[in-house]
């Protein structure tokens, strides 16, 4: 069967699907609504939209006969090249809906990996994203040579070409294993960096988040850093680590890290498990949550869900709802009752980032030793080291040295016994 192409200079026009089942989680129209926003920033012109509920996703056509007859029907008019469904397709379902309905199938997976691909900026992200297509892509290949070439122009093009059937599998797994070893060979130099700055005794503060709900702007407002901030879904994916200085003057590394989103992807949790491992060695994790989002409690459930299966739920934690400047006091009050002690900001317009960095220190203080030391003034050097990289309660120059009382990061206080009255 010839699929159809797309010129170069026109965006897809795509429909989407979802099947919505009684689990409790977000509606289908919630659901969709994002899904939008994912494929028009994948470049894809969304003229449709058509939901069905039913217990589970049809096993062999993901819609129900009736709806999926209705959708051809509609074809002429809308005149629709693509199909996304807000599920991740069996290739059963992909092959079964491509054949009836004639044009580019796609799924939510595909679309945020095509996101992804674009996104990428270094090299580690580049080789973690085309691990996740090759998993993707495997067991969608029937040797009819279009689930590695879809469209000239369209999503799912961002990789390697057509072959036959069997060299296409052994080159893939071929090259799946090359990405894996690369892949694991970047975790160990993160491996060796973390260890580095965990020596140095400077606390790290991760920044995790639902995808757009702002952490790279609250990055660049805590920091004075340039990391791109945009209103688009996964504007940033390669983790970005910048120091900066708390209110009582402690030295810390804030690091953002990939936003999450609800379905995220397995094969994409696992390729950028070297990134996300940067949130398994914080002192203190920083959920920032949109505010403005209707859906800011579901999605700080997704993000919640993710830090689970990371095993880092029980960290410190600091709450912060940003862009209140969007919505009402009243919303602010109602969102105040719903989360445990959250901090109010906008990162954009500056609003409670005091308070905030204030709350950040109060946590770090909590995983802190108390000690008091007198240090000669021929090794002022340490004195300097207690201030960036402690807290320090009270500081009195006599004449034997500077006598500080304070709290100290459990791995800096072999350097510190020596002092000890």
């Amino acid at each position: 069967m010839q699929r159809p192409t797309v010129a170069s200079n026109e965006p897809s026009r795509a429909v989407l699907l979802a099947v919505e089942t009684n689990d409790g989680g977000w509606s289908a129209q919630e659901s969709l609504a994002e899904l939008a926003r994912l494929a028009e920033t994948a470049g894809l012109e969304v003229v449709g939209e058509v939901t069905q509920r039913l217990d589970r996703p049809q096993p062999n056509s993901y819609l129900g006969k009736g709806k999926l007859h209705d959708l051809i029907e509609q074809k002429s008019s809308l005149r629709f090249d693509t199909i996304v469904a807000d599920d991740e397709l069996t290739p059963a379902q992909q092959r079964y809906l491509e054949e009836r309905l004639e044009v580019q199938v796609l799924d939510r997976t595909a679309v945020i990996l095509h996101i992804f691909s674009l996104h990428a900026r270094t090299r580690e992200g580049r080789l973690q994203v085309e691990l996740a297509q090759y998993h993707y892509r495997l067991p969608r290949l029937t040797g009819r040579g279009v689930e590695l070439s879809r469209l000239g122009a369209g999503i799912n093009t961002r990789g390697p070409g057509e072959s036959k059937l069997e060299s296409d599998r052994r080159r893939i797994r071929r090259r799946i294993s090359e990405l894996s070893r690369e892949i694991e060979r970047i975790r160990e130099q993160r491996s060796h960096n973390r260890r580095q700055r965990r020596s140095s005794g400077v606390p790290v503060i991760a920044l995790v988040g639902y995808t757009n709900a702002g952490k790279s702007s609250l990055m660049n407002a805590l920091t004075g850093a340039e990391v791109l901030s945009t209103d688009q879904l996964f504007a940033t994916l390669d983790p970005t680590t910048r120091r900066m200085e708390l209110p009582n003057h402690q030295q810390v590394l804030l690091t953002d890290t990939v936003g999450f989103i609800q379905k995220l992807p397995t094969d994409l949790i696992a390729a950028f498990r070297a990134t996300l491992e940067e949130i398994t060695e914080a002192d203190v994790i920083l959920h920032v949550a949109d505010a403005a989002s209707p859906q800011v409690d579901r999605q700080t459930e997704a993000v919640e869900d993710e830090l689970e299966e990371l095993g880092v739920a029980n960290r410190p934690r600091v709450t912060t709802l940003n862009k209140v400047d969007l919505i009402s006091a009243e919303r602010a009050s109602l969102l105040e009752k719903w989360f445990q002690e959250p901090i109010l900001i906008s990162a954009l317009r500056g609003i409670g980032l005091h308070e905030l960095a204030n709350r950040l220190a109060d946590e770090l203080a909590v995983s802190f030793i108390p000690i008091s030391v007198q240090i000669p003034y021929t090794m002022a050097e340490f004195v300097n080291l207690f201030r960036s990289r402690g807290m320090v309660d009270t500081e009195d120059h006599r004449p034997e040295g500077t006598v500080i009382s304070g709290r100290l990061p459990a791995i800096l206080l072999p350097d510190f016994q020596r002092f000890l009255p």
